[in-house]
Order: structure tokens, then sequence, then C-alpha cells
């Protein structure tokens, strides 16, 4: 079960006016960088975004879930599936899979009628954050998130207390590393960039 909090840093962020998910690049294999390139953040709506800590192929098939349930809500309801609907259903995704866990924790966030956080844990528990770290660079991120976080943050502002949180564990984390990928997640949708690990 270890292993699902090794291999990187991935930290959310609710403010006023959105949500920020920010995650570094490397891939690990132990010890080993397997991967400099990985986009650890993942798309599932227009205005949902989820972040990914543990074993790939298990948060490659859960992300795909989700786009389905989102897809099918859509479908069937006229509208866009809230945060929290996706977090109910990905917490019983996991929690009915907890004596052959998938190895994971993830971080969902996303704009409905206000900007929502969820952590989820390997098992299936999910809270509502104002803001939240998974992975091995934690325990660095974690303290630069509560010297700096407010929930008044502008979004400028809170892009840049993310990616200093990450750029934190880049530098004391070695299965953190080489860039900070940024997901901002507003009213009028999701926008992306990129940021050096310096």
């Amino acid at each position: 079960m270890e292993r699902a909090y090794h291999g990187t840093t991935t930290v959310g962020l609710k403010v006023k006016d959105g949500v920020i998910l920010a995650a570094d690049k490397r891939a690990s294999q132990g010890y080993y960088v397997a991967h400099k390139k990985v986009r650890k953040l993942v798309e599932i709506d227009d205005h949902i975004v989820m972040s990914t800590a543990g074993l790939v192929a298990d948060a490659q098939m859960l992300a795909s879930q989700l786009r389905i349930m989102a897809r099918q809500y859509r479908l069937e309801n006229g509208a866009k599936v809230t945060v929290k609907y996706l977090a109910s259903y990905l917490g019983l995704l996991l929690n009915s899979s907890k004596y052959s866990p998938y190895q994971v924790q993830l971080l969902l966030g996303g704009y409905d009628d206000a900007p929502r956080l969820y952590s989820i844990s390997l098992f299936g528990d999910y809270f509502e954050e104002n803001y939240t770290i998974t992975g091995s660079g934690s325990p660095v991120a974690v303290g630069v998130l509560e010297e700096g976080y407010r929930e008044d943050l502008s979004i400028e502002d809170a892009v840049n207390l993310a990616v200093e949180a990450v750029r934190a564990a880049i530098k004391r984390d070695v299965f953190t590393g080489e860039a900070v990928d940024v997901a901002i997640i507003t009213r009028e949708g999701i926008r992306w960039e990129s940021f050096s690990k310096e």
C-alpha cells in the first residue's frame, strides 16, 4: 500500500474564484526515473480535473470510468455532472475494491455552481477540502500551503502558491521532479499552464 504514496507530488487549492491543481512531471519506478514528461492532471469533463498519485494503470482506468460517468450523466440529465457526484462515484469504485485496492490517491477539482475540491483516499473516503496534497512530496509541500493559503487568494496568487509547493517538493523529494503542470478551473472552464522546476 505504501507504493500509492511514492513517486509524485500533487497539490490542490480551492479559492473564491476557482480551483488550482498542480503536479510534477516525473514518473519513477523505485529510484529509477522512468519518464520526465508525464501528465498527472487529467481532464474528466470540461469543468473537472483529476490529479493522480500512485500506479499509472490504476489511475488511467479510474479516469476513464469517470469520463464515461460524466458523459452518461450529461446525456441522462441534460446538465453537467457535479464534482461531488463524481467524488462519491469514485469513492464507491475504490471502496468496492478495498480487499484488492487500487494503488492510488486522487484529487478531484472542478467548478459546478461553485469551486469544489475533493481528496479521495485509497479506500474511497472522500473529503471536501480548501487545500490538500498527495504523493511522496506531501511532507514538504504541505508546509508551503499552510504558510501561504488563504481563501481570498486571487487565481494568480493561488497558482503561484501551488507551483511554489510543488517546487519545494522537487528540491527535497527524490521521487518528484522535472517541471510543474497546472490546471486552473474557473466558471469559464479549464486553463492549462506549465512551469519550470526553478
